[in-house]
């Protein structure tokens, strides 16, 4: 009669040796594993201090905002260019979200500062930094179109380039007022 019992040895041995095969632990691994940590570590400390300026240039901002300010709105631009200057390699694919936020609203500010040219920069920027990402409205409009009617990157005068574009339909009407009365 076959018994369970006798195997249970062979597979014991069998289930220790595959176990112990599975646990290789060199100094090459022990250096991977703390070049790792390093890099994390780094990664996790350039976020903290991209986080850290960045909230300042959020606080900047909601001044900007309470005092309809455009020198604050300039100077909230800056510091959030100077964030995203000096986040470094180490970083650069670590909150990646929060950093086209970041960009959108810097872009958003120059505007809102009357520094055109330097808008226009910063949102050339943030297309090349971030290919493929948009930030929408509520309304469902698109951040990037929007601003580039706004900037004049699109022809407003075009029609088709108007009902093409991702823009509210309350910008749409309103360049349509705006060029109804420059025609008539």
């Amino acid at each position: 009669m076959f018994n369970l019992r006798n195997l249970r040895l062979p597979f014991v041995m069998a289930a220790t040796a595959t176990l112990g095969a599975c646990n290789l632990y060199t100094t090459e691994t022990a250096r991977e594993g703390i070049g790792y940590r390093e890099a994390r570590f780094a990664e996790i400390s350039a976020m903290r201090e991209y986080r850290s300026c960045r909230d300042d240039a959020l606080e900047m901002d909601r001044k900007a905002k309470t005092e309809s300010s455009a020198a604050r709105y300039i100077a909230s631009a800056r510091l959030l260019d100077k964030c995203e200057a000096e986040l470094g390699p180490e970083a650069a694919k670590v909150g990646e979200e929060e950093r086209v936020r970041a960009v959108a609203l810097s872009v958003q500010n120059y505007f809102k500062g009357g520094d055109i040219a330097k808008a226009r920069v910063n949102l050339s920027k943030m297309k090349k930094a971030f290919p493929g990402q948009d930030l929408y409205f509520p309304d469902g409009s698109s951040f990037t179109d929007t601003m580039e009617v706004f900037l004049g990157l699109r022809d407003r005068s075009a029609i088709g380039e108007l009902s093409a574009a991702n823009v509210s339909s309350r910008v749409k009407s309103e360049l349509r007022r705006v060029r109804y009365w420059k025609h008539n």
